[in-house]
């Protein structure tokens, strides 16, 4: 990003009317460019919002996180160059350049990093924090020469990888990885020593726009996709199924199609992290079925799911899968060797991320690679993602066995168990606010920030519902907060994934509600948008009232409405 396109970009944020997003920057060094960019950056990734910054002093980067005030902040961008951990390795400072000075220096650098930490630690209390290390050069007054490791260079690193080590652990801390800023910013082109020793700022605009890129990024992380739809010929495998036969498909070295190998070890790889991997391709599904008995194969069959296999639109097997997954085209991205398929699968579904899959190993797979960990990856994973394929299995199963007549019988006998958890945050809860759609009060995101004040609040309300039964667990499933402090309970969010439906957890949950707020009317801030049809059907069918302001719900009404009631509910 050039400066004009930054600036300009803040001129344009300055006048949004949608909620405002503070972040504190604290570096050592004058903010000026990385105030600008850091702005610019995040306004391209909260595109409804008006951002805007505080800072800390110039040169006391530990006083400043040290005097950080929790109740003026949404984040924190935490910027530390070696400067911050001991003035000596900066160019600024007037002091000697001697040998002598270097076991003083590391043992100064010990102690300010343990400061820093505790510092950092302190703001991520209160607000979510992005680090970033050190990524300028130290200054050339070590005694080896430049193309040697010199022992000190080492024995600083070493303490900054320490530090880095015990404040990534600490909950709501997020450190920028060194080698996607080298993949953006090269290192000969971060420094900038005219400005430096001028104006204080010692980063080349370049670099200054790569770093809070990044910083953006984990202040404001996107929402990682749920699933992915490949391609059989060409894609999962070398070769043609129908042509070249079950043997002559190949994912190996010696066949020269290790790509293919690497793309099912990927592929793997976030299956097992809960990410649904489906197959949409134009083959005999007899061929494909004895293909995927192969014993070789990197990838398991069992998490390929749902398979798509006939000689029809592709478009058609997507559509097939996303209803299966019950997810929205957004969330998926499809992966196919041919440009001509992708560009008929986002002609159905314009919203869908389709990326090619490269004829040939080299750059372009390693790209594909890095491209799907990006879009995917996930800080934490939960029992709830790797749980998600066997529920959706058990979906299907249950939609195409279970009639309605049989509905009742159905549940009676599938000795459910429904947990209530009260007032326990955690981040599966906050991740479900956040990604689902079709059972969701009024569609509203929230913020790291937001989600920390609400818990802390003492009037705000929060249960969280687990479910399982004799088909198995699907872990934390629904999400319901709001405002106990008026006469009648405000509920402003209530989400359940789209995997719970057809069991009436739901009608269970607005039980609890009642018994939990000792209630009898309870207003729901619910709004309509594109995708919550189910959640606006379930209230009507309950006899919910609405209004202008509120959707009303009266207990009575509630009782009269509700269907008969199977599971057994535990509270935690």
């Amino acid at each position: 990003m050039k400066l004009a396109e930054a600036m300009s970009l803040v001129n344009t944020c300055r006048h949004r009317t949608g909620d405002p997003f503070t972040v504190f920057l604290a570096c050592g060094f004058t903010v000026q460019h990385a105030e600008t960019f850091l702005i610019a950056h995040l306004s391209q990734r909260m595109v409804d919002r008006k951002v805007s910054l505080t800072s800390g002093l110039y040169g006391d980067l530990a006083g400043s996180l040290e005097r950080f005030k929790h109740n003026q902040s949404d984040a924190a961008a935490i910027i530390i160059e070696w400067e911050d951990i001991d003035p000596r390795l900066g160019f600024r400072n007037g002091d000697a350049w001697v040998a002598r000075h270097i076991e003083d220096i590391l043992t100064t650098a010990f102690r300010q990093l343990e400061r820093l930490r505790a510092g950092i630690a302190r703001v991520a209390e209160s607000v979510p924090v992005a680090v970033m290390l050190p990524t300028l050069p130290l200054p050339p007054f070590f005694t080896a020469p430049l193309a040697w490791c010199d022992r000190a260079v080492l024995s600083l690193q070493s303490l900054v990888c320490s530090f880095a080590e015990t404040v990534a652990v600490l909950p709501g801390i997020r450190i920028v990885n060194p080698y996607r800023l080298a993949c953006r910013s090269h290192l000969d082109h971060r420094f900038d020593l005219r400005s430096e020793l001028r104006w204080g700022f010692p980063y080349a605009i370049e670099h200054t726009s790569s770093a809070c890129e990044l910083l953006a990024e984990l202040i404001h992380p996107a929402i990682p996709k749920k699933g992915i739809i490949t391609d059989l010929d060409e894609t999962l495998w070398r070769g043609i199924l129908g042509e070249d036969g079950i043997e002559g498909i190949s994912w190996d070295l010696d066949h020269g199609s290790h790509q293919h190998c690497l793309y099912q070890k990927m592929l793997m790889s976030l299956a097992d992290a809960g990410i649904l991997i489906g197959v949409a391709t134009k083959n005999d599904p007899r061929l494909v079925e004895q293909a995927f008995k192969r014993t070789d194969l990197i990838i398991s069959p069992e998490t390929l799911f749902p398979v798509e296999s006939h000689w029809g639109p592709k478009s058609e097997s997507v559509d097939r899968i996303l209803n299966t997954w019950n997810i929205g085209a957004e969330s998926v991205v499809f992966i196919d060797d041919s440009e001509m398929e992708i560009a008929e699968v986002k002609a159905a579904f314009p919203q869908i991320t389709g990326l090619v899959f490269p004829g040939a190993p080299g750059s372009g797979l390693q790209n594909l690679l890095e491209t799907l960990r990006d879009l995917c990856g996930k800080a934490l994973v939960s029992d709830e993602d790797r749980l998600r394929l066997a529920s959706i299995r058990q979906s299907r199963h249950l939609s195409a066995e279970i009639s309605q007549d049989r509905i009742e019988s159905f549940l009676a006998q599938s000795q459910a168990e429904i947990t209530l958890t009260y007032n326990r945050p955690d981040q599966r809860a906050f991740d479900l606010i956040n990604k689902t759609n079709q059972f969701n009060l009024n569609g509203r995101r929230i913020d790291e920030s937001v989600w920390r004040a609400r818990n802390k609040d003492p009037h705000v309300f929060l249960l969280s519902v687990s479910y399982r039964d004799k088909f198995g667990p699907l872990g934390t499933i629904a999400v319901v907060s709001g405002t106990r402090d008026k006469h009648i309970p405000l509920v402003d969010i209530w989400v359940m994934s789209c995997r719970a439906f057809s069991r009436r957890i739901e009608y269970q949950t607005l039980r609890a509600l009642f018994d939990f707020l000792d209630a009898e009317t309870l207003s729901l801030d619910l709004a309509p948008t594109v995708r919550n049809g189910p959640i606006r059907e379930f209230f009507d069918s309950c006899g919910a009232a609405h209004d202008a302001t509120y959707t009303r719900m009266l207990r009575d009404t509630f009782h009269a409405n509700c269907p008969q009631l199977f599971a057994k509910v535990l509270v935690e």
